[in-house]
């Protein structure tokens, strides 16, 4: 069995454009961070309907990686591949 290594680092250490998951009420959604600021971050995050809205953490919120994926840490264990937002593919 292959050990998968556990990597922590905050949300201030990714690029600006990168792409993570984050956790919304009902799913996993996919997000893009915009811009970092002193004290927050914006993170513009993409909902199944189509439109988009932001949400803005602090820039030391922690991140954890499923292999290369960056996943805004949640307190729960719950796994993102369970619950993933279903996103229309047609365009």
């Amino acid at each position: 069995m292959e050990s998968t290594e556990i990597r922590q680092i905050i949300l201030s250490e990714l690029p600006v454009g990168a792409r993570l998951l984050v956790r919304s009420k009902t799913d996993w959604r996919c997000a893009v961070l915009s811009k970092i600021d002193t004290e927050k971050a914006t993170l513009i995050v993409c909902s199944p309907s189509g439109r988009t809205y932001r949400l803005r953490r602090l820039i030391g919120t922690e991140l954890t990686f499923d292999g290369s994926i960056p996943i805004l840490k949640i307190a729960s264990e719950e796994n993102w591949r369970d619950n993933c937002a279903k996103y229309d593919f047609r365009w």
